[in-house]
């Protein structure tokens, strides 16, 4: 069986990856957006010819390491399917998973992704 021929197919965009510490601490300085399961970590690297990239952050905090893989590859999942669309050319995206990431239902986990990506976290601007 192949495709479904009823659905559209976007391939998914090209995305770099970050790899060294100082490319982490560097999106640290970025903007931060809140989500229910994660914080997103948002450096615009002032490159827009290049490959949005996105980093994984899951701390010993949040469990033994099945539990800290499984919440990273639930993450990961989400941002393949739903979030690496909305990645803007030349920004760095870091994903920190809270405890939450893991039990979560994953459409509502990548909704939140997706939504994060896409907009600001624009409660701290209200009064």
């Amino acid at each position: 069986m192949g495709p479904d021929p009823r659905v559209p197919h976007r391939p998914p965009p090209a995305t770099g990856r970050l790899t060294k510490r100082s490319e982490f601490l560097a999106a640290r300085r970025g903007e931060k957006r809140r989500g229910p399961y994660f914080l997103l970590e948002v450096l615009d690297r002032g490159a827009a010819d290049q490959a949005p990239r996105i980093g994984f952050t899951v701390t010993k905090r949040q469990g033994n390491a099945v539990e800290r893989n499984r919440m990273r590859r639930r993450l990961k999942e989400a941002v393949r399917v739903a979030a690496g669309f909305d990645m803007k050319p030349g920004h760095d995206y870091v994903v920190v998973a809270r405890r939450d990431a893991l039990h979560a239902p994953f459409e509502a986990l990548a909704r939140a992704l997706a939504q994060r990506i896409r907009q600001p976290d624009r409660a701290r601007h209200r009064r």
